[in-house]
């Protein structure tokens, strides 16, 4: 990589710009986590949350060509759970990338023309040689010292080429051990990766239950004394949630679930049409997950970056399942959950009896809990404390100085059984 004189001196009150797109929803609420956590803090920044989609929409030939955004047709792929979609569109989706290059960089130039940030923050993946070379081109023309970028990996692994990590002058931060031996593999200096204890979970999942858990439980309708387990797909639901509440009731498991339907009422009015035997709650969206996970005992669903540290933060072991339906950069995600021990991977939801079954015996889930304790993860508060730094000029911590000394697996598939349990 050819070096770049970062600057050393910027204002008491530092511009940040926090890059996000709405391809999934966590790209943006890490970006909120961020500005969220520095305005509770008071840091004093001046931070401007970016989309990406909106910089760059003067110069989107294929949504003029076919009324369609690129992120629009993602989350249409995730809405009906065709996942094995994903792989083709996102090879398709790089070649369109690197034949843009040009025009997305000068696109970007001008939009960092004026007003200067004195620090850029990407939180997505795709566009970060574009973003770095943008923010190059606009100092070059402004002849000022270049500005310094970092990115921040929303997922806990690269899945290279060209996802996540681009070889360039840049910072890189890094939520597992894995990501960040991607990052030195590629030629990243050590001093440019910071290595954090997990992905960006917004702080509200942080604060504590203040009323009484067995009370919620039964002001929801359900029982204080029976395991409880939440079920969520994301914001859009799953067909498969319904393949989880047929299979517990034909087990007969001595449980009850939380079903977080997103804004799928179809889904929901399925579920509610269902007459199951078992206690559970329905929900449609809700600003409100950290509560239903701190009253809740394990999480199940889709083993995407988010929803499994936001679970893992509010103490819940995690039920997911790896198959062809799982997104190809998501796959690492149930290897990470084997390698760790904080769950169950199944080959299909059709075993979630299975699955259950370990966090229905007390000594498993304690065991299974503790583990996830251990894991303590204060990615959004050791990220902001970096972000401060670099505003100063400090030289942040190196990757070898890794709080989660995590390492993968020689065989992406060694260490994972279809239940992993305790």
């Amino acid at each position: 990589m050819n070096a770049a004189t970062a600057r050393t001196t910027i204002p008491r009150r530092p511009r940040i710009d926090l890059i996000f797109f709405d391809a999934g929803g966590g790209h943006r609420a890490s970006a909120m986590a961020l500005k969220s956590l520095a305005e509770q803090q008071r840091r004093g920044w001046r931070v401007r949350a970016i989309n990406l989609r909106e910089v760059l929409e003067p110069i989107d030939f294929v949504r003029r060509l076919t009324g369609v955004r690129v992120e629009e047709f993602y989350n249409g792929l995730l809405r009906h759970g065709l996942a094995f979609g994903i792989g083709p569109m996102l090879r398709v989706a790089h070649l369109l990338i690197r034949q843009m290059h040009p025009r997305l960089v000068a696109q970007l130039a001008a939009y960092w023309l004026k007003p200067r940030p004195d620090l850029v923050v990407s939180l997505i993946p795709h566009f970060n040689r574009a973003i770095f070379d943008g923010l190059r081109t606009a100092d070059s023309v402004r002849r000022r010292p270049a500005t310094p970028m970092v990115t921040v990996m929303t997922d806990l692994a690269d899945y290279p080429p060209r996802f996540w990590i681009e070889r360039q002058d840049q910072y890189l931060v890094c939520g597992t051990a894995t990501a960040a031996e991607q990052a030195l593999a590629l030629g990243y200096r050590p001093d440019r990766v910071f290595r954090t204890s997990g992905m960006i979970v917004r702080p509200d999942f942080y604060k504590p239950l203040v009323t009484c858990r067995d009370r919620e439980r039964r002001r929801l309708g359900l029982r204080a004394d029976l395991p409880t387990g939440l079920v969520m797909f994301g914001g859009f639901g799953s067909r498969r949630m319904l393949t989880i509440a047929r299979q517990v009731a034909r087990a007969g498991l001595q449980v009850q679930l939380i079903f977080i339907c997103g804004d799928n009422q179809r889904l929901r009015q399925r579920l509610q049409a269902m007459e199951l035997p078992f206690p559970h709650r329905i929900e449609g969206f809700t600003g409100d997950i950290p509560y239903f996970m701190r009253i809740a005992d394990f999480f199940i669903g889709k083993p995407g970056p988010g929803s499994i540290s936001e679970a893992l933060v509010a103490g819940l072991p995690v039920i997911v399942e790896r198959n062809a339906r799982t997104m190809v950069h998501e796959r690492y995600n149930t290897d990470w959950i084997a390698l760790n021990r904080v769950g169950v991977v199944l080959r299909s939801f059709a075993e979630i009896a299975t699955g259950i079954a370990p966090m229905l015996d007390r000594r498993q889930l304690m065991r299974f809990r503790a583990r996830v304790d251990a894991l303590d993860n204060r990615a959004v508060f050791e990220i902001a404390d970096l972000l401060e730094r670099l505003t100063t000029g400090e030289t942040v911590a190196a990757a070898s100085n890794s709080t989660l000394p995590v390492r993968p697996s020689p065989d992406p598939e060694a260490g994972r059984s279809e239940t992993n349990q305790a």
